[in-house]
């Protein structure tokens, strides 16, 4: 989600080498506090008091959790998994039983709540008739509220899929109900109340996974998705849907990530997840939780990992079916006053040096890498929790003071190197991406060489690029040299997710690629029945030479949003009061891609030509590319990586014929990919057929060169022809 107004600027690569220090074992020639990060980056030397405050905080937190919670691992654990069934009911203070409602292997259900306000507390529901006497809590010292239900004739005294909820007494003598925190369950009936209801669920029949996590890729191709826009009708679409429809789709285009967006409860479906109310409830508008945890598992039957985007960077600020304002007081689980509103989101934000948030809010992420599966996260709003300005207002010029200070949350940098720490040590497989602006130094660097952690960042700022070059440049005008420079200005040692437009560049406001490129043509030309018009020609080619010239040079792995590749038209918007509640613009359009008649099949095609030619090859894991040539005249650009030598020619009306290109390599090469390809949309004038022969000879710094045939808005992939 990007609602911060921030300048998407990226800091300029470091040049120092990078060395391999894995998050758990530096070598002892590493410092231990936290200032290893500037043998990768010296123009971090002056920040080094900075950094050890940093990482002393994270390891004061690591010691304390070791002292009084078993460690990070045992912390992470105490919410309601699908493990507790296993933990005998003697163990109720230890492990997974600790927090939120949990039943025990001989039925006895225990509630826990954290409302420290409230003075007193009883839990309530169908079970007891909603008799707010019946059933009265106690609370320990530290404000934790507990019952104890024991079996009724052997069997829980909830019964399945009924609905519960928390009434609080307040100082004031009030009586408030909420929702429990930690509820796995909430529903919501438009035709009563938009107010969610949370529903106790222990399905006697748990859902057993069947395939095993696949390994992390060396290259992660990820395909980001909302499974309720995965469905043609106007409606919202189901897991069960996702998981017979466009699960296949994924697997064949070679994708091996998914990115599932809105899966946290929110109350607001236009909010595209982003205003979770319900932290532990996968969103029951899509259906059971077990029917998620199905769509989970064929994804890793696929052998594709599923990451889950996790919103930890604010709350949605309702009460009635929300945790804001749970116990009476506004600071329970975020900051009192202003530092706990984020003024742009009109929602609360989280108190990240607090005890009891932290545990919420580790164990939220060991919840869903437990009870369903997931395999890592891509977190949101990462530059919200790094500083206190939360990037509102703000603009990044790389400068390395703005990374350090007071307008850093270093409480919210700590809370993310925990999180991050949690995930890695536990999960050896998995994988965290941050969606950051600002290009914080250290972002993706494990937390033994002071850094937070992630594996991969977003590049924010290409998408960016390509769309204002779309809105305000004519094609005569691109810069190749700034084009390059945008896909490149990337911190060395952090990888970096590269893509050319996500759901951010599709909300309603703006319009996808294609959508810029082709605009009303794509209504009346987009048929194969129908003249190939120039704007339509124009579009096609632009939009796939875009998409590879972002995956071969903008980073170590790739995005894409669901329909994007083959240039699904006009954008996203939810259904609302401001368009009627309508569901035409919450869908994708898979019919048009399905119908053969329609041009949109050639993108899709190419997508899946490009995603499994970087399966073969690997560019993404491997060095960053040698460009040789950014050609301002000819509109050319030529670059070598993993082997393989990328040329692509942007100029809108030249064609070049023995057009000599430098390679490293001497050797012969051949075409194997062609975006003028006729089965891809293009024109077929290359002959691939055609083997390129190098001559000894340096040409644009490389120690050889060769001579291709390359023609207008057209790009051509060559590799070793032994390769």
């Amino acid at each position: 989600m990007d609602l911060t107004h921030a300048s998407k600027n990226t800091v300029a690569p470091a040049t120092a080498p990078v060395k391999k220090v894995t998050q758990s074992n530096a070598p002892g020639s590493t410092p231990a506090d936290g200032t290893g990060i500037v043998e990768m980056d010296p123009w971090l030397g002056p920040f080094k008091d900075d950094l050890r405050r940093r990482f002393s905080k994270a390891a004061e937190w690591l010691q304390k959790l070791n002292s009084h919670e078993g460690g990070l691992k045992e912390f992470s654990k105490v919410g309601q998994f699908r493990s507790s069934m296993l933990v005998p009911s003697s163990n109720a203070d230890n492990g997974y039983e600790k927090f939120g409602i949990n039943v025990a292997r001989n039925g006895t259900i225990t509630y826990r709540e954290w409302a420290p306000n409230a003075v007193n507390a009883n839990f309530i529901g169908d079970f007891n008739g909603w008799n707010r006497q019946s059933h009265p809590m106690k609370k320990n010292d530290f404000g934790v509220w507990e019952i104890a239900l024991p079996p009724v004739n052997g069997k829980p005294a909830i019964p399945h899929n009924t609905k519960v909820k928390i009434d609080f007494q307040l100082p004031s003598g009030e009586r408030v109900d909420r929702l429990p925190a930690w509820i796995k369950r909430v529903t919501q009936d438009l035709s009563v109340s938009s107010v969610y209801d949370a529903v106790f669920w222990n399905p006697e029949k748990k859902y057993v996974f069947k395939h095993p996590r696949p390994k992390k890729p060396k290259s992660a191709r990820v395909y980001e998705a909302h499974v309720g826009i995965s469905t043609t009708e106007y409606r919202v679409g189901t897991y069960t849907e996702f998981t017979a429809n466009v699960l296949p789709r994924i697997k064949k285009l070679g994708y091996n990530v998914i990115q599932l967006m809105a899966i946290q409860e929110h109350a607001y479906y236009a909010s595209f997840g982003y205003q979770v109310t319900s932290f532990f409830a996968a969103s029951s508008r899509y259906g059971t939780p077990e029917e998620l945890m199905e769509l989970i598992d064929t994804a890793h039957g696929m052998g594709i990992t599923v990451l889950l985007d996790i919103v930890h960077s604010h709350a949605c600020k309702n009460v009635l079916d929300g945790i804001n304002m749970y116990d009476g007081s506004d600071h329970l689980y975020f900051h009192e006053g202003s530092r706990g509103r984020h003024e742009l989101w009109d929602s609360r934000l989280f108190n990240y040096g607090h005890h009891e948030v932290l545990r919420f809010l580790i164990s939220n992420l060991r919840f869903y890498m437990e009870e369903y599966q997931f395999d890592g996260f891509r977190f949101d709003g990462v530059t919200s929790i790094l500083y206190t300005h939360h990037g509102i207002g703000t603009g990044f010029s790389g400068g390395y003071h703005e990374y350090f200070g007071s307008n850093v949350d270093e409480e919210g940098v700590v809370y993310l190197m925990l999180a991050n720490e949690m995930i890695h040590e536990n999960f050896p497989e998995a994988i965290t991406i941050a969606e950051d602006v600002s290009g914080m130094p250290g972002l993706c660097v494990p937390l033994a060489l002071g850094g937070v952690g992630f594996d991969y960042r977003l590049a924010m700022a290409i998408p960016d690029m390509w769309i204002k070059l779309l809105k305000e440049k004519k094609d005569d005008d691109w810069d190749m040299s700034n084009i390059c420079w945008i896909l490149t200005n990337r911190r060395h040692g952090e990888k970096t997710i590269a893509y050319a437009e996500s759901h951010d560049q599709a909300l309603v406001g703006d319009k996808s690629i294609l959508m810029w490129l082709c605009d009303k043509e794509l209504y009346t030309h987009m048929s194969t029945l129908t003249d190939f018009t120039p704007i339509i020609e124009r579009g096609l080619a632009l939009h796939k030479m875009i998409r590879l010239l972002t995956h071969g040079l903008g980073g170590e792995g790739y995005l894409n949003f669901e329909g994007n590749e083959f240039g699904h038209p006009e954008w996203l918007d939810f259904p609302r009061v401001g368009n009627n509640n309508s569901f035409h613009y919450a869908r994708r359009q898979w019919n048009i891609l399905d119908d053969p008649l329609l041009r949109y099949k050639f993108l899709n095609e190419f997508d899946a030509s490009m995603q499994h030619l970087e399966q073969r090859y690997g560019w993404l894991h491997s060095p960053q590319a040698h460009i040789s040539l950014k050609h301002e005249g000819d509109k050319v650009i030529v670059f070598e990586r993993a082997g393989l030598v990328f040329v692509l020619n942007f100029h809108p009306t030249e064609s070049f014929a023995g057009y000599r290109i430098g390679v490293e390599q001497a050797g012969t090469y051949r075409i194997v990919l062609n975006t003028d390809r006729k089965e891809l949309g293009g024109l077929g004038r290359i002959d691939e057929s055609v083997r390129f022969f190098t001559t000894d000879l340096g040409w644009n710094g490389r120690k050889n060169f060769t001579q291709v045939y390359i023609p207008t808005r057209t790009a051509i992939v060559l590799a070793f022809e032994d390769a």
